[in-house]
């Protein structure tokens, strides 16, 4: 496994179904002055993976509030993530999801970012872009570990708010929250606050 945290997202252009079902290139730094949730998963047609999306999914204007845009990738074709969506989400599929699903059929995609395995499906990936397409936030999870959809908002908002003001941001730390100054005496002066 590689590392992409704080080097440029590997740009990719292919084939993906859109939020309006139709099928079309997608070309990730298309998406550039946006904050984006780029997420790989194993295969459509599985079984923690419907859950996830549809997560993502009722996630969406939250994201959306942040500027941050969804993509999912998978190394099914864009045929099968359409027919995927056009299964209705109580006979196994995902229904009108509202974001891309990109095709990696090669896998190229997956091998750029760290996530595929040696039998040619993809951990389940998650990376956080930000506006300039630099990777600043990657969590991997093995097939069976479904991921925290509400701590991938959370992350989004300590860049936010990281960028805004200057300021690092604690464990645990959500907003609204007393976050620190990046010096040994601003670290110094939370942990006295905090019982630490």
């Amino acid at each position: 496994m590689c590392t992409l945290v704080t080097k440029e997202a590997p740009n990719f252009t292919a084939q993906a179904v859109l939020a309006d079902n139709t099928i079309s290139e997608f070309t990730l730094s298309d998406l550039r002055e946006k904050y984006v949730i780029l997420f790989f998963y194993p295969l459509d047609f599985t079984f923690v993976c419907p859950s996830e999306i549809l997560a993502f999914n009722r996630a969406m204007a939250e994201f959306q509030k942040r500027n941050c845009e969804l993509v999912g990738v998978s190394v099914d074709s864009q045929f099968s993530h359409l027919a995927w969506k056009n299964t209705p989400v109580k006979e196994g599929g995902i229904g009108d999801i509202q974001f891309p699903l990109v095709a990696d059929l090669n896998k190229q995609i997956s091998e750029a970012y760290g996530v595929l395995l040696p039998d040619g499906i993809s951990l389940r990936g998650l990376f956080l872009l930000d506006q300039k397409g630099v990777v600043r936030h990657a969590v991997v999870n093995d097939l069976p570990l479904g991921r925290n959809v509400d701590e991938a908002i959370r992350m989004v908002d300590a860049l936010q708010f990281f960028e805004k003001h200057g300021e690092v941001c604690p464990a645990n730390w959500k907003p609204g929250e007393e976050a620190m100054k990046p010096t040994a005496e601003g670290v110094a002066e939370y942990l006295s606050k905090h019982g630490e």
